[in-house]
């Protein structure tokens, strides 16, 4: 699918790609849903990638949230800058692994509700006009939203299939 760049395109996006998402984890044997990975990564689990989703989601919020108040959000978050994502994303994985495969998949169903929330309340201008909003730089609002909600959810159904394939 195309990237979206309308409302009603990421709408769309965002809820077909969390709808599969949740059918392909549905479609994983009840036995192995907890499973570890049969390959080396930083995930390890079905678990540490629904929680790796809702804590990006998280990060939004408070970055629309700052933002929209008037303040410089911490982007992607504070100590760290997109050069460090991989420590910001194994910090995300280390805080998740006393979560629960239930609560992350709750997490997740969630903070995608409240993404949705965020992209229903915006028009087509508010959230693809590029520098519209001072706290997103030289993009769009729905730049962000594209990357934390259907882009990410296609990431993790790679993830998942991947895993999927590996277990036979």
């Amino acid at each position: 699918m195309a990237r979206p760049t309308d409302k009603s395109s990421l709408l769309q996006a965002a809820d077909q790609g969390y709808r599969t998402l949740v059918a392909l984890i549905e479609s994983i044997p009840v036995e192995w849903r907890e499973a570890p990975f049969a390959f080396e990564d930083r995930d390890k689990n079905v678990r540490d990638v629904l929680a790796h989703l809702a804590e990006w989601h998280r990060y939004m919020r408070r970055w629309y949230d700052d933002g929209m108040a008037g303040e410089k959000p911490k982007i992607p978050r504070e100590g760290y800058t997109w050069t460090t994502l991989p420590a910001l994303n194994l910090a995300i994985w280390e805080a998740a692994q006393s979560t629960p495969l239930a609560q992350a998949l709750e997490d997740l169903a969630a903070t995608h509700a409240d993404m949705v929330s965020l992209i229903t309340a915006h028009t087509d201008e508010e959230l693809f006009t590029k520098k519209l909003y001072p706290w997103t730089g030289t993009t769009s609002l729905g730049s962000f939203l594209v990357s934390t909600t259907s882009s990410h959810y296609d990431w993790a159904r790679k993830k998942l299939r991947k895993a999927i394939k590996a277990w036979g």
